[in-house]
C-alpha cells in the first residue's frame, strides 16, 4: 500500500470524527484538501525540490493520532523554564497539535490582542478567522499543506489588532508527548494588521523517546506598516520528524524578518514562500543548523517580489558533521514590472567530515529591469591555516575548531532582534558545537 493511501482510508473513515472537534472554520476547506492530496500524493524523490527527502517513507508508518482530542497527562507550565536570562514573554504552549489552555500566563495582553488556541478563536471570532485561515496556504500545490489542512483540529493564533505594539514577545513551545509513536499536524495563523508591532518565538522539544512526525503550516499576514519578527528554535531529537511550511503576505511598507535555528533534529524539511505585495515591503529571511550523526535539513525557499520598490535578504548556513546530509534551494522571483527590486541571497556550509553532504541551489528568475539582485552558495571546510594558527598560539585543535565554527553561523544570530535572545543563541550554539547539552538546563523537559 502506497503511504498516502492510509491518510485517504483515515479522513475517509473518521471525517466526521475529526470535524466533531474543530470548528467549523477549520473545517471548512478539509474537503478540497482531501481531494487535491487524494490526487497528488506524496511528492516523489524524482521531483527536483524533494531529491533529498522521501517523505513517502517518513509517512508510511502507522503513528497515532489524536482525532478524539483525548487529554495529554502533562502540565507544561509545571515542567518548562525557559532558559533565556531576562527574557520576559507571555507564554503559551501547544502539546502535540492542541493548544493547552488549562492555565495561561498571568501576563496581560493590550487591548484586542489574541493570542491563544486556534480553535477558540475561531469559535470567538469567526468571521476574521475564516477571512485569514487556510488563505495563504494553498492546498493544490503542495502535499504536505494538504494532509495538514485535511487533519488539523487545533492551533495557535497571534491576532495584533491595528495600531498596537507588542512590548513583550509572545512565546509558543510545541511540546511532543506521548507514549506511542504519534503524528501531529500543528497550525499557526498570525495577523499583525496595519502599522503594528509584534514578536513571536516558536520553540519545539520533544519528550519522549518515542517516534515523533509533525506537519505544522504558518501562516502570516502581515499589514501595511508593520513589523513582525518571527524566530523558530528546533531542539528536537533524532527521532523527530518536522515537516514545517511558512506562507508570508507582506502589505506595503511592512518588515518581516523569519529566522530559524537547527540545534537537534532527526529528519527536517522547512519550506518558506514569501509574497511580497505591497510596495517598499522589506523581507530578513535566514536560518542555520548544526547537524551531525544522520540528521537532514531540506531546506527550500521562495521569495517573490510582486510589486516595485521591494527588498529581500537571504541568508542560510549550515555546519554539517559525521554522515549529516545538507540540502538549500532557494528561489527568488522577481515579477514583471517589479522596478527597483533589492534581492540578495547567500548560502555558506561547512563540511566537518568527509561523510558528510551539502547540496546547494541558489536560483533568481526575473522578469523585470532596473533591479539590484544577487545570489552565491560556497561549501568548504575549516580553513586549515586558521587552524594552524590558533594551535601554534596555544589553542587546543578540538577548541580552535568550536570557535571557527561558532564564528561562521555569527552573523545569522546576529539578525535577531531581541538582544537577550541573541545572547542565549550564542551560547546554545556554542554548546552544541562543544558537544554539550544544547538545551535549557533548567528545563526538566530537557533533562
Amino acid at each position: 500500500m502506497k503511504a498516502e493511501q492510509q491518510y485517504i482510508d483515515l479522513f475517509s473513515q473518521y471525517e466526521g470524527l475529526i470535524c466533531q472537534h474543530a470548528s467549523a472554520v477549520m473545517n471548512a476547506p478539509r474537503v478540497k484538501a482531501y481531494e487535491a492530496f487524494e490526487r497528488m500524493g506524496f511528492p516523489s524523490q524524482k521531483t527536483e525540490d524533494y531529491k533529498y527527502v522521501d517523505v513517502a517513507q517518513v509517512f508510511a508508518p502507522n503513528f497515532g493520532l489524536n482525532i478524539n482530542r483525548l487529554a495529554i497527562p502533562v502540565n507544561p507550565y509545571d515542567v518548562f523554564r525557559c532558559d533565556v536570562p531576562n527574557l520576559s514573554t507571555s507564554l503559551y504552549f501547544v502539546v502535540n497539535d492542541t493548544f493547552y489552555n488549562n492555565t495561561l500566563p498571568k501576563a496581560h495582553l493590550p487591548e484586542g490582542v489574541y493570542a491563544g488556541g486556534l480553535d477558540a478563536f475561531a469559535h470567538l471570532h469567526p468571521d476574521l478567522a475564516a477571512r485569514y485561515y487556510a488563505q495563504a496556504a494553498p492546498v493544490e500545490s503542495n502535499a504536505v499543506t494538504a494532509l495538514n489542512t485535511m487533519l488539523a483540529q487545533d492551533g495557535f493564533v497571534l491576532y495584533v489588532p491595528g495600531g498596537v505594539k507588542l512590548e513583550r514577545p509572545v512565546q509558543l513551545v510545541n511540546i511532543f508527548r506521548s507514549d506511542v509513536d504519534t503524528m501531529a499536524n500543528r497550525r499557526i495563523l498570525v495577523i499583525v494588521e496595519p502599522h503594528a508591532e509584534a514578536k513571536l518565538l516558536v520553540c519545539d522539544h520533544s519528550i519522549d523517546d518515542m517516534k515523533f512526525l509533525a506537519t505544522q503550516v504558518i501562516e502570516v499576514f502581515a499589514g501595511e506598516g508593520s513589523v513582525f519578527d518571527y524566530y523558530d528554535l528546533e531542539e528536537s531529537s533524532s527521532a523527530t520528524s518536522r515537516f514545517s511550511t511558512m506562507y508570508v503576505r507582506q502589505a506595503a511598507q511592512s518588515n518581516v524578518l523569519v529566522n530559524g535555528i537547527t540545534l537537534n533534529n532527526g529528519l527536517t524539511r522547512n519550506n518558506y514562500y514569501v509574497d511580497l505585495l505591497g510596495e517598499h515591503a522589506e523581507t530578513t529571511l535566514c536560518g542555520m543548523s548544526i547537524l551531525d550523526g544522520e540528521q537532514l535539513l531540506d531546506t527550500y525557499t521562495l521569495i517573490t517580489h510582486h510589486v516595485p520598490s521591494c527588498k529581500s535578504n537571504e541568508l542560510f548556513k549550515n555546519v554539517l558533521d559525521d554522515r549529516s546530509v545538507g540540502a538549500f534551494s532557494g528561489r527568488i522571483l522577481v515579477k514583471e514590472g517589479a522596478e527597483k527590486t533589492e534581492a540578495y541571497q547567500a548560502n555558506r556550509n561547512l563540511c566537518a567530515t568527509r561523510e558528510a553532504h551539502m547540496y546547494s541551489k541558489p536560483q533568481l528568475e526575473i522578469y523585470a529591469d532596473d533591479v539590484k539582485c544577487s545570489h552565491g552558495m560556497t561549501t568548504g571546510q575549516l580553513d586549515d591555516e586558521a587552524l594552524f594558527y590558533m594551535q601554534s598560539r596555544g589553542i587546543p585543535y578540538s577548541e580552535a575548531r568550536m570557535l571557527l565554527s561558532v564564528a561562521f553561523t555569527s552573523d545569522v544570530i546576529e539578525h535577531v532582534r531581541l538582544d537577550v535572545l541573541k545572547e542565549r543563541l550564542h551560547t546554545l550554539v556554542e554548546k552544541r558545537f562543544r558537544g554539550e547539552l544544547a538545551k535549557c538546563a533548567s528545563c526538566k523537559i530537557c533533562k
